[in-house]
């Protein structure tokens, strides 16, 4: 296991828990206690815990992995989702990508479709192959270099987390532009709530880049189907398509189905 492995079950341990035992963790992670003391006292430096005697505590009460980490969370299936994602769309959209890790295999697959990975064919007769939209610092670094697209970053303040940019700057921006396609990530999306996410200013965010869309698409792994978070983002009359993995139940596809939802497992 690659340190940065090590790091992310770490983490990944004290979100779920809210403290790390080192004893506890050197088990968990297969290496010695000296290791995980290392590990820790660097991750503390890194802002990302609070070491205590004898392990380590998250910061306050409310604990999120920061997107480098959850990163490697469940990446087959976003990958195949992401690929699943990308034949809805069509050369010369203006596609919304608000931020998270899906969102961002989404954007690699895009990447790799446009020119068909060649990079000979740089734009449509009518401009770029595609207009991707995005609040995603991440999103827009990984796609401002390649020439097959126009990238358009929001203004706002970002949030370290997600990389995600959000408040009034971001508003002005999504409120002046219009999307064919918004592909949104989310934390939770049930059949009578809707979708939500765990923070209200990315769930602001994410309901402006819905409400400029022709057509929504959701972009989740089914663990997060049927789950609740803290802010809603929108209902399910304002989503055309949920794209998760084949883990989805059968019971719950139906009622997305009959919410006049299009499922696309993968």
């Amino acid at each position: 296991m690659s340190k940065q492995e090590r790091w992310s079950k770490l983490l990944e341990l004290l979100a779920a828990d809210g403290r790390l035992d080192v004893e506890e963790a050197a088990v968990a992670v297969a290496v010695s206690p000296a290791t995980i003391r290392r590990d820790l006292d660097e991750l503390a430096e890194q802002k990302l815990l609070v070491r205590t005697r004898g392990g380590a505590m998250a910061h306050g009460v409310s604990y999120e992995l920061p997107l480098r980490y959850k990163s490697s969370r469940r990446t087959s299936e976003k990958q195949r989702i992401a690929k699943a994602v990308v034949e809805l769309l069509a050369e010369g959209d203006v596609v919304g990508l608000n931020g998270g890790t899906t969102t961002t295999e989404v954007a690699r697959a895009l990447a790799l479709r446009a020119g068909n990975g060649t990079g000979d064919r740089y734009e449509t007769p009518a401009g770029p192959q595609y207009t991707v939209v995005t609040n995603a610092l991440n999103i827009a670094g990984e796609l401002a270099v390649r020439p097959q697209f126009k990238i358009v970053v929001t203004g706002g303040v970002a949030r370290p987390q997600t990389y995600e940019l959000v408040g009034p700057l971001t508003e002005g921006v999504l409120n002046q532009v219009v999307l064919d396609i918004a592909v949104l990530g989310v934390d939770g999306v049930d059949p009578r709530l809707g979708v939500m996410t765990r923070h209200e200013d990315e769930a602001g965010i994410s309901r402006l880049f819905a409400e400029r869309a022709r057509k929504v698409v959701l972009a989740t792994d089914s663990t997060k189907v049927g789950q609740r978070a803290f802010a809603r983002i929108c209902g399910l009359d304002r989503v055309d398509v949920l794209v998760t993995d084949a883990g989805l139940a059968p019971d719950m596809a139906a009622r997305f189905t009959e919410a006049g939802i299009e499922v696309v497992t993968v």
